[in-house]
């Protein structure tokens, strides 16, 4: 099975050029989701610039990771996790690397003009066309409308609600959102035919 290193970078879509990220985006990157109002809804807050070099060093953090730019700007970015599927032991080997969870944090400077969703449609792309996955994840806070209009707007479909299921750091237990698309979902509404 093919890996982001194996795909052609970087990538054209109408407006945006997304490419592997690398570290000399730190700064960049470290720019976007410091700010209040983007990192209110991620995993964790960045502690600052040193502590996120160190981060996406250490932790591996690059290897997911795609950088989203509009005329040579760093605008966003694009997670693309690959992971197994569920299986029963039997056939576990059937299942490994044959899903993904996306995520994406945009500059808000930058939000309003569908760039997320052109970036989360192309990455969606790399999944099904690129990777040959046959699922795409990706969770939020309920309350995080703007990331949910995203999803909604590529396709993705709602498959869960998990009552007061996550922790934020400011506002307690909030409920949490599941989105989901099938890799036949995908291509019946790129294609008109659900064969793939």
């Amino acid at each position: 099975m093919p890996t982001l290193d194996d795909l052609a970078w970087p990538l054209l879509t109408e407006r945006l050029l997304i490419r592997r990220e690398r570290l000399e985006d730190a700064d960049a990157s470290f720019a976007v989701r410091s700010q209040a109002e983007v990192a209110r809804w991620l995993t964790g807050w960045p502690q600052g610039l040193e502590d996120f070099r160190r981060r996406l060093v250490d932790e591996s953090w690059l290897d997911p990771m795609l950088a989203v730019e509009v005329d040579g700007e760093f605008v966003g970015d694009l997670m693309i996790r690959v992971e197994d599927g569920w299986a029963q032991r039997e056939v576990e080997d059937r299942a490994a690397n044959t899903q993904a969870e996306l995520g994406y944090t945009f500059d808000p400077a930058h939000q309003g003009r569908g760039y997320a969703t052109e970036a989360v449609r192309a990455a969606l792309a790399v999944c099904f066309d690129g990777l040959g996955l046959r699922r795409v994840t990706a969770s939020a806070f309920a309350d995080n409308l703007a990331s949910r209009r995203v999803l909604e707007k590529a396709g993705f479909r709602l498959e869960a609600v998990n009552l007061k299921d996550s922790l934020h750091r400011e506002l307690g237990w909030l409920d949490g959102v599941t989105y989901a698309l099938l890799a036949d979902e995908w291509y019946a509404a790129h294609t008109g035919d659900a064969s793939g």
